[in-house]
């Protein structure tokens, strides 16, 4: 299967909510949420879509100063266990060197085993819990955080999985 990761941008909003009310039914951003984030110098949003231009995933950050802040990572149900989640994820990251970022960090629910696995195949740590932090279930969250991205250890990890993806294409 052929998939594009690019720059998410207005034209995007109405599938990309239209997915954001699958992934997240109980509890999901409005339209107007992702106009704004893309109207915001801080933000930047990726998706991920197939060659019909139907959008599978999608995934935003803040960078503020050195620091980037994952808001948001989702994928079509129907397209999981795909990599699309690592290649998204893999975008957010090279953008966060091209911009000098030194960390990252996010929220994840609690329960999202498959989400937490990702983030620490990605060197993410957990480094603390928001207790009651999802508004739809008062679910805790914790928070995750890398060290430093330009560290060895990162990058070396880093350059391997993204050559994992080229070699799947």
């Amino acid at each position: 299967m052929e998939v594009k990761i690019q720059r998410m941008n207005n034209e995007d909003v109405e599938q990309v909510f239209e997915l954001e009310k699958i992934v997240h039914p109980n509890h999901h951003w409005s339209k107007n949420s992702f106009y704004n984030e893309l109207s915001n110098n801080l933000a930047k949003y990726y998706k991920a879509e197939k060659e019909n231009k139907k959008i599978l995933a999608y995934a935003g950050c803040w960078h503020i100063i050195d620091e980037a802040h994952i808001t948001t990572l989702a994928v079509h149900p129907d397209y999981r266990r795909l990599k699309l989640a690592q290649a998204i994820l893999t975008e957010l990251i090279s953008d966060c060197y091209k911009n000098m970022i030194k960390y990252i960090t996010l929220e994840v629910r609690e329960s999202n085993v498959a989400a937490i696995g990702l983030y620490e195949k990605f060197l993410f740590e957990s480094i603390g819990m928001r207790k009651n932090y999802y508004q739809d279930n008062g679910e805790n969250a914790i928070i995750m955080f890398t060290q430093n991205i330009w560290y060895d250890k990162f990058k070396n990890n880093f350059n391997m999985l993204k050559q994992e993806l080229k070699e799947i294409k």
